[in-house]
């Protein structure tokens, strides 16, 4: 197992965010967490990179408890997270955030090569490396946000809403090379409100209502739910 969150509680001041969560994906997997606005989702990808504090239960990774560790220490056992919105840094060019995506490394030729593999990767970057990052359209950005995250060659990558605001056929593209990173060796833990997609391309899942695990199955019998259906795939 490379992942094990076990009864974690968090807590936004008074407000119970993560109410006694608890999930796991096993190495190669793709999980998927979904669920409506508010549900948890983010909350859960936050708390195991440490960026949000957990009042009580464990995370282990590779069966070793990473509930103490600062986030740098996170990132640096190559588990990456790629944040909600984006969040590329606007003013500078596409090769200066994967450069920053990289900072854990200091062998400059393999930095070199990763970013070759990334405009590889992802062409449209390599046609626009010296464009600032917030001259780029959603898409791209996505793009760019994702193959930062790769730079620090992640052995298990968090995905926190990669479809969000982009239109359809970008959004095709984007879970073809989530799959694609996937059968290239990354774990990927999948935050996503569109259900559908997110089910299309995992394994498993886990579906959160109000800081709960509510239900949790193969990405087929999810999708194959009615309550699954009713709520989150546009009906029966």
């Amino acid at each position: 197992m490379m992942l094990d969150v076990r009864d974690i509680n968090v807590y936004y001041g008074a407000i119970h965010a993560l109410k006694g969560i608890s999930f796991h994906l096993e190495q190669g997997e793709i999980v998927a967490l979904i669920g409506a606005n508010g549900a948890g989702k983010s909350t859960s990808l936050s708390a195991i990179s440490r960026v949000v504090p957990v009042r009580s239960g464990d995370i282990l990774y590779k069966n070793e408890s990473i509930l103490n560790l600062p986030p740098q220490d996170i990132v640096k056992k190559s588990v990456i997270q790629v944040p909600e919105g984006r969040r590329i840094f606007p003013k500078m060019t596409v090769v200066e955030n994967l450069e920053m995506g990289a900072y854990v490394h200091n062998d400059r030729i393999q930095i070199e090569k990763n970013m070759e593999a990334m405009f590889v990767r992802f062409p449209r970057l390599k046609e626009r490396r010296n464009q600032l990052g917030g001259t780029l359209s959603g898409g791209e950005q996505q793009m760019l946000a994702i193959a930062r995250g790769l730079m620090a060659q992640p052995e298990l990558l968090l995905l926190d809403e990669p479809s969000m605001g982009l239109a359809p056929i970008i959004v095709e593209q984007i879970f073809d090379i989530i799959r694609d990173i996937n059968h290239h060796g990354t774990s990927i833990l999948l935050v996503e409100q569109n259900a559908q997609m997110a089910l299309s391309i995992a394994d498993r899942g886990y579906v959160l209502e109000t800081g709960k695990v509510v239900l949790e199955g193969t990405a087929d019998e999810l999708l194959e739910n009615p309550d699954v259906q009713e709520a989150y795939l546009g009906g029966g």
